[in-house]
């Protein structure tokens, strides 16, 4: 499957992609809050783009220097299970990295909430290199949210700065 990561925005890519993951996305304020920040400046945009069209989408925000977060990340649901996840988070994470970023967090619904899907968001988070570091009730919804966190490895340029 030739995939190419592209930095570009596409709003109605990330609406379609969320539409087709409702045990993910089935809230419909939350689908237009990402589709807003797709067009939001403050959040860069990677998209994973298969010969047929966008099959993947991720978004970030830099909040410091030294910090960044995923704020989304989705995969069409006919190319889940193939790599796609992965090749954004790591494409994510060398460049944060190269740009002097130490630390990339990401929010999910937390264990306290038993539910298969957020189990295997999870799990993939886990697989990435992201571990957990606390759980908060009411932070990005009612219920509990698990912020996990994966530390990067800055890379030193050329000339020895970082």
């Amino acid at each position: 499957m030739g995939i190419e990561l592209v930095e570009h925005r596409s709003a109605k890519d990330v609406r379609r992609i969320l539409e087709a993951l409702p045990e993910w996305f089935g809230d419909v304020d939350a689908i237009d809050n990402y589709v807003a920040a797709a067009e939001n400046d403050d959040y860069g945009s990677l998209l994973a783009v298969a010969p047929d069209g966008v099959i993947g989408v991720a978004l970030t925000r830099r909040h410091f220097r030294e910090a960044a977060e995923l704020h989304l990340i989705a995969v069409d649901p006919e190319a889940r299970g193939t790599g796609v996840g992965r090749l954004l988070v790591e494409r994510i994470a060398s460049r944060l990295a190269v740009d002097g970023c130490t630390l990339l967090s990401v929010h999910t619904v937390g264990p306290s909430f038993e539910n298969e899907p957020y189990a295997q968001t999870r799990a993939f988070y886990r697989s990435v290199g992201f571990v957990p570091l606390e759980e908060r009730d009411g932070l990005d919804w009612p219920g509990p949210t698990l912020i996990l966190v994966r530390p990067l490895v800055v890379q030193m340029q050329q000339d020895g700065s970082r």
